[in-house]
């Protein structure tokens, strides 16, 4: 029987656990960028959803988005390694894209490490469009790829 997954909009005391979500899945080899209080400040600002997924009430993804006027950027995106091929990704970002489209959002963007394959053809298996090669642009350090969805 599937686990049961449930997905919430994140509260204060979740600003630890998705950053440090951040910092061991996303961020590792950078700069910790996704501090507690960077994620804090996500959770408190009306411009910002972020979003998490709990099975069996413990916290399995997390994903936040920023709106803008026309335009939103899905600033991070991350599923616990036991969790993966479980949709639990997939949902986080369907829940976010429908949010968008009632907001009368236009366009999602995104950047992903270039040489994160996988994360890569996640996305593209979603309809984003690979758009743009920015050399350097984690810590001058490595190179990311925009990609961009149109709702």
């Amino acid at each position: 029987m599937p686990e049961t997954l449930e997905l919430t909009l994140a509260r204060l005391p979740d600003a630890e656990p998705i950053a440090l979500m951040s910092r061991d899945l996303i961020e590792v080899g950078l700069d910790w960028r996704w501090t507690p209080a960077r994620v804090a400040h996500c959770i408190r600002c009306p411009d910002t959803l972020v979003l998490i997924a709990r099975a069996r009430g413990r916290l399995v993804g997390f994903a936040i988005m920023y709106f803008g006027i026309k335009d939103a950027h899905l600033l991070l995106l991350a599923v616990d390694p036991a969790q993966r091929r479980a949709a639990t990704g997939r949902r986080l970002l369907e829940w976010l894209e429908k949010s968008a489209r009632v907001a009368g959002i236009a366009t999602i963007q995104l950047e992903v490490r270039a040489k994160n394959q996988g994360a890569r053809a996640f996305y593209r298996a979603l309809g984003y469009r690979e758009v743009r090669l920015m050399p350097l642009y984690y810590d001058g350090r490595e190179a990311a790829v925009r990609l961009i969805r149109s709702l």
